[in-house]
C-alpha cells in the first residue's frame, strides 16, 4: 500500500514554503498525507497509520527533528533547503525522481543512527536530560580560560582533560564538529562513539572511538563563570545549552532507541565525503576528479 507521510515544515526556510505545495502534490500522487506540522520543538504525536516523517529544511532541520521524533520509531527522510545536505540527502529534483520509491511499497533504504542520551548531575541531582544525533560537546565559554575535565570510560577512571573542552560524537557526527576539532571521521555503521578533545594542552592525548555500549562519565572539575555571558556549557547538536558549574557531572551513554534515517539510493557515505565535505581533494583538484 502507498506510504502515509507526516510532513515537517521548517518556515523560516523560504525555499521549503515556496516548494511546499509542489511537495504536497508529489506526495498525493504516489501516497497520502497524514499530516502537517512546524518543524519546531514541541511534542509530537503522530497520526495514526504514519509511515513516513518528512523534514523540510536542512541538516540542522533535520537534526532538531531526529531528537524529536527518534521515540516514535518512524523512518524520517530529510529534503535539503539549506547549504550542506549531507544528513538531508534528498533536493526536491531526486524527490522528485524517487518518489514512487518512498511513497509506494517497496522497501526503503533505511540505516539505523546511533544516538546519545546526556544527563547532568549536580550534587547528585538530575538538572538536565537531552537526546543527541550528531554530538554532545563540552565548550570552556567565556571568558574563554583552559576548563579541566576529569573522563571515566565504563567505570574506570580516566585522564585530565585540560583544553578548550570535549566532543562526544556519534558516528553521525564525527564529520561534524569533531572532525572541526581533529576527531576520526566514523562511517555510519561502525557500532562506536567518539571522543574527541578540543585544543587539548596536550600532545599525547588523541582522540579515541568506545564501544557504543560504553558509559562515558565527564566531571567539570574546573569551569569558566561569566555572569549573564554563559561561561562553560553542555551543547546538544549545536542547537541546545544548558550551562554547567564546577562539580557538575555529564553522563552520557547511547540512547535506547536509534533513529531510523531515509537515505538517497544513489548517494553514498563516501561519495558524499568527497563531494560536500571535499574529503582528501588535493589543491587545485575538482571533485569531479575523485568520484
Amino acid at each position: 500500500m502507498p506510504r502515509s507521510v507526516l510532513l515537517l515544515v521548517n518556515r523560516d526556510k523560504p525555499n521549503a514554503v515556496k516548494a511546499l505545495d509542489g511537495i504536497r502534490s508529489l506526495i498525493e500522487r504516489h501516497g497520502s498525507i497524514a499530516g502537517e506540522i512546524d518543524a519546531d520543538d514541541a511534542p509530537i504525536k503522530a497520526p495514526k497509520n504514519t509511515d513516513l516523517i518528512m523534514a523540510l529544511g536542512g541538516d540542522g532541520t533535520l537534526l532538531a527533528q531526529a531528537r524529536r521524533c527518534v521515540g516514535l520509531g518512524i523512518p524520517l527522510v530529510g529534503v535539503n533547503f539549506g547549504r550542506l545536505g549531507f544528513l538531508a540527502e534528498y533536493d526536491v529534483e531526486a524527490l522528485t525522481r524517487f518518489a514512487p520509491m518512498l511513497l509506494g511499497d517497496e522497501p526503503l533504504p533505511v540505516s539505523e543512527r546511533i544516538m546519545l542520551a546526556a544527563t547532568v548531575t549536580r550534587a547528585g541531582e538530575a538538572v538536565f536530560t537531552d537526546i543527541a544525533l550528531n554530538d554532545c560537546a563540552i565548550t570552556a565559554g567565556p571568558p574563554y580560560r583552559v576548563i579541566e575535565i576529569g573522563l571515566g570510560l565504563d567505570t574506570n577512571g580516566g585522564p585530565t582533560i585540560r583544553g578548550d573542552g570535549v566532543v562526544v560524537s556519534t558516528p553521525s557526527g564525527s564529520t561534524a564538529y569533531a572532525v572541526a576539532a581533529g576527531g576520526p571521521i566514523v562511517a555510519p555503521g561502525v557500532n562506536g562513539i567518539s571522543i574527541t578533545p578540543i585544543a587539548a594542552h596536550s600532545l599525547a592525548f588523541r582522540p579515541i572511538v568506545a564501544p557504543a555500549d560504553s558509559s562515558i562519565d565527564l566531571t567539570l572539575l574546573q569551569g569558566n563563570r561569566s555572569d549573564g555571558q554563559g561561561g562553560t556549557t553542555l551543547v546538544i547538536d549545536g542547537q541546545v545549552q544548558t550551562p554547567l558549574e564546577t562539580g557538575d557531572k555529564v553522563l552520557i551513554r547511547q540512547h535506547e532507541q536509534r533513529l531510523k534515517l531515509v537515505g538517497n539510493p544513489e548517494s553514498t557515505f563516501w561519495r558524499t565525503l568527497v563531494r560536500k565535505m571535499h574529503w582528501a581533494v588535493a589543491p587545485g583538484q575538482s571533485d569531479s576528479d575523485c568520484s
